[in-house]
């Protein structure tokens, strides 16, 4: 069975200490994410040790089951009842939240209750994305270490997130991701030469070539168009899942974000907004480990992002976000339940980003070649997926072989097409905004032609005027 944190209650501590809060009661449902290994010095999430003292967390035992008063608060949103023991709550407690998974390392499932099971079509066409993905991680990003596009940033070691979260939507549904899920897009139809577009940024692209790569946009598919800003996705996700309330639409919304996205103040805004407003909308945390350079352990004192959703009374639960099955069962019921209910929710989805962050970052730097070997090849999402599959068997190695051949052929004759598309010309970079260009606007443009005209060298060529 799938569980979910419940958002609050008047008696939320008793609940608390009976861990009803916890999403798996049975042992081999659950998996105790966060240990660290004492034969490895990867950087596994959080420490074991949390306290110097486990006094406050003895205090919080206490705090709500002896010595009540009678009387009780009349208090806006419930009872608060009275107490002459002056306690105050523990930080953080040692036990930590488990985390949810249906399928061993080996591929084996644990098939838990109510789990909600693949049909054959849609798990091939799962796997089938993730090697598309994957393809078009590393030919893309060799296009930019050969300078022929400017930036790029991978999904590997995170494939299951976005695909396994996008199978388990319908199109209706409004996406605003953060820039690690071209995954989702791909699972809805964008077209290999419609990424190819963006990075090049040519008249094909549908952001005219204004954005960075990797900022994709597509109103066909429902994916508003990625900002680079942390969070600013966040608050207004919210606002769409609010309008398609009122509305009636049996549709939700889903934000993507990563942790380093949790220490940005619109994080907390828009969660806040979400609870107040019962607002239908999933916010799925990717907790990859490292925001850019800085781990997660200089991030959080709490245990993690998902008790976060509790202060704010939302619905929440962590998953193995190497987990494709359990990814899948999760947000499929977490659509469930904030469509239904009208109500936000909070996927905590644990994973590791394999790669550097970005083609501008070099994470040896920061972090051991044995962390990121470690859970490259013990903790592969992919790997875990194509054994569950295998056993099916629903899908071979030469099936699998025949798809990547395919994939490559037809990715490289779009990067070849992207690269020989004309670029927007130099007034695109001023529509769209205004419906009368201002003033100001136009004698800016008029300097840039200019400038251009003067210094032809400066500027790229291919960009007619």
């Amino acid at each position: 069975m799938i569980r979910f944190a419940r958002s609050s209650s008047r008696n939320l501590f008793h609940r608390v200490l009976n861990r009803k809060f916890q999403y798996c009661s049975d042992s081999s449902m659950a998996v105790q994410c966060g240990r660290r290994r004492k034969d490895q010095s990867s950087g596994f999430f959080w420490p074991t040790c949390r306290f110097e003292s486990t006094e406050a967390a003895r205090h919080v035992d206490q705090l709500y089951l002896h010595n009540h008063d009678d009387q009780e608060l009349d208090f806006p949103g419930g009872s608060v009842p009275f107490t002459k023991e002056m306690r105050f709550m523990s930080e953080s407690t040692e036990k930590r939240v488990p985390c949810y998974r249906v399928l061993h390392e080996n591929g084996d499932a644990i098939t838990p209750p109510n789990f909600n099971q693949l049909t054959k079509d849609v798990a091939i066409k799962m796997y089938k994305d993730m090697i598309t993905l994957q393809i078009m991680d590393n030919i893309f990003y060799e296009a930019q270490r050969q300078g022929r596009i400017s930036f790029y940033l991978t999904s590997s070691g995170e494939e299951a997130i976005a695909i396994a979260s996008a199978a388990a939507l319908l199109p209706d549904d409004v996406v605003l991701a953060q820039y690690r899920e071209p995954g989702v897009l791909l699972w809805r139809g964008f077209t290999l030469q419609e990424f190819a577009n963006q990075l090049f940024g040519n008249k094909g692209d549908y952001g005219k070539g204004r954005q960075m790569p990797i900022h994709y946009g597509s109103n066909h598919h429902n994916y508003f168009t990625i900002s680079s800003p942390l969070g600013t996705q966040l608050p207004q996700a919210v606002g769409i899942a609010y309008s398609l309330k009122m509305d009636k639409k049996e549709a939700c919304v889903v934000a993507y974000f990563g942790d380093g996205t949790t220490s940005e103040g619109d994080f907390h805004a828009a969660l806040n907004f979400a609870a107040v407003l019962r607002a239908p909308v999933i916010f799925i945390c990717r907790n990859n480990g490292w925001a850019i350079s800085t781990s997660i352990e200089e991030q959080f004192r709490s245990d993690g992002v998902v008790v976060k959703g509790q202060g704010y009374g939302i619905r929440s639960i962590r998953i193995d976000g190497n987990d494709t099955l359990a990814v899948y069962s999760a947000v499929r019921k977490a659509r469930s339940m904030a469509i239904r209910e009208n109500m936000p929710v909070l996927i905590e989805a644990l994973t590791y980003r394999v790669g550097h962050h970005s083609t501008s970052d070099d994470s040896s730097k920061y972090r051991t070649t044995d962390e990121i070997q470690y859970w490259k090849m013990e903790r592969n999402p992919m790997d875990r997926f194509a054994k569950w599959i295998s056993n099916n068997g629903w899908f071979s190695q030469e099936d699998e072989l025949n798809h990547k051949t395919t994939v490559k052929r037809q990715l490289l004759e779009a990067i070849q097409n992207a690269e020989k598309t004309e670029k927007p010309p130099l007034s695109e970079l001023f529509n769209d905004v205004y419906d009368n260009l201002p003033k100001n606007l136009q004698e800016q443009e008029e300097v840039l032609r200019q400038t251009r005209k003067r210094y032809p060298q400066d500027y790229p060529s291919d960009v007619p005027l």
